[in-house]
């Protein structure tokens, strides 16, 4: 069992920055795909990028390229998102995710559990 705990999200001008935080409960956190996705109203759970057990690899989707970064410290159970050069069309509800796989999905329905979301705002 994993409880994932996400912060970081507000309020920020376009072109602007911020850095959101996954922290995971649990011993076997080291063995977890982490995934991160958004969701904005209206509009189905959209995949951000994921990253594998040992961070080695990691996925994105193309409009994040280049803009948004994956990282994790599996000593501190947290998995981070950087992002910068912020879009208004980022403004959505930002999830982690969590799949014990060593592989890096994009598909939601692969992950076995689920932050509470945070939001994240892009003022233009």
């Amino acid at each position: 069992q994993v409880q994932l705990v996400e912060s970081g999200g507000g309020l920020v001008q376009a072109g602007g920055s911020l850095r959101l935080s996954c922290a995971a409960s649990g011993r076997t956190f080291s063995r977890y795909t982490m995934g991160w996705f958004r969701q904005a109203p209206g509009k189905e759970r959209e995949f951000v990028g994921a990253i594998n057990w040992t961070g080695g690899s990691t996925r994105y989707a193309d409009s994040m390229k280049g803009r948004f970064t994956i990282s994790r410290d599996n000593a501190k159970n947290t998995v981070y998102l950087q992002m910068n050069s912020l879009r208004p069309s980022d403004t959505a509800v930002y999830y982690c995710a969590a799949e014990l796989t060593v592989l890096v999905h994009r598909n939601p329905a692969a992950y076995d559990y689920w932050g509470q979301g945070t939001q994240v705002t892009v003022s233009s």
